[in-house]
């Protein structure tokens, strides 16, 4: 009687020590984008739709994970360089001093592939009233 407890708890341990590394090894694979809301209003004749500005930042190495967007996005590219790769799109990099657009609700990850420096955008968003910012994507 004692051997198989003594197995079952052994698997248990051994099964709660990868759960708690599976865990921190997700979780270090999920955004890093930090997104600061610099303003929000309605837009006048536009009804449900509402215009959003806010500053994106990825550290060093960080990608922001597939997601999209519940409006039409407008970015400037304030400090760094950032890789776009929208779905079934080439992936598209733009420096500091750049502009894009992406499309509404449109798949894309967003990459800092520099290992020294972080990137900042500033982003126009025109979107659905009362929506997040982005929204994870498969």
């Amino acid at each position: 009687m004692r051997r198989p407890t003594l197995i079952l708890g052994l698997t248990l341990a051994i099964g709660i020590a990868f759960g708690a590394f599976g865990q921190r090894f997700l979780s270090a694979q999920q955004s890093s984008i930090k997104r600061t809301e610099l303003m929000k209003t309605a837009i006048a004749g536009m009804e449900g739709k509402e215009a959003v500005m806010y500053i994106a930042e990825l550290p060093p190495g960080a990608a922001a994970g597939k997601h999209t967007h519940p409006g039409e996005e407008f970015a400037y590219v304030l400090d760094g360089t950032l890789t776009l790769e929208p779905q079934g799109q080439e992936p598209k990099t733009y420096k500091t001093g750049e502009v894009f657009h992406n499309a509404t609700k449109i798949v894309h990850n967003a990459k800092n592939t520099s290992t020294t420096g972080p990137t900042k955008v500033l982003v126009f968003l025109i979107a659905e009233k009362g929506q997040p910012l982005a929204s994870p994507a498969q």
